[in-house]
């Protein structure tokens, strides 16, 4: 529970690190790299979808660490054993947003609608979740650093 908070702290640190004024070409160059990271978030996403363990072990990081929903901390292998899921339907993100915590870290969360396929004749319904990703560029290439999933609406399931 203490490291959650110390992420959680982190986040709010880097969020007022982020909002400080910048320069017509800072802001550019931000907006360029917040693209980039959409668009490595939107991989990992299809890469879960399929459960591509080679997309993962490619992009994460030495030392990834994962908080699925369930909330245990997960590290290692064992964490990226647990980005993929072969019966996820449908992981929709939205309201994507990304927050530069440096030169060398961002954040990005959303929220996003997950879906899993049928295991009877009428599946779960779309649950719910908000996503929390930290990338950390490590030479010339963002891996991921760590991820948080929380649910935000469980329904009546």
């Amino acid at each position: 529970m203490r490291w959650t908070w110390a992420v959680l702290a982190s986040l709010y640190l880097a969020i007022g690190l982020a909002t400080t004024a910048q320069t017509p070409e800072a802001a550019k160059s931000s907006a360029s790299l917040e693209q980039e990271l959409i668009s490595r978030e939107n991989a990992l996403i299809e890469a879960k979808k399929k459960d591509d363990g080679a997309f993962f072990k490619r992009n994460v990081s030495d030392n990834f660490a994962l908080v699925p929903v369930d909330g245990q901390l997960l590290s290692g292998q064992e964490a990226i054993g647990n980005l993929g899921d072969s019966d996820l339907v449908e992981l929709r993100p939205y309201d994507m947003k990304v927050v530069l915590a440096g030169d060398d870290t961002a954040i990005v969360t959303y929220d996003a609608i997950v879906r899993e396929a049928p295991q009877e004749d009428q599946g779960p319904p779309p649950r719910y979740q908000h996503f929390t990703s930290i990338w950390a560029k490590q030479g010339d290439a963002w891996k991921l650093k760590f991820q948080q999933s929380t649910p935000t609406h469980w329904g009546d399931w």
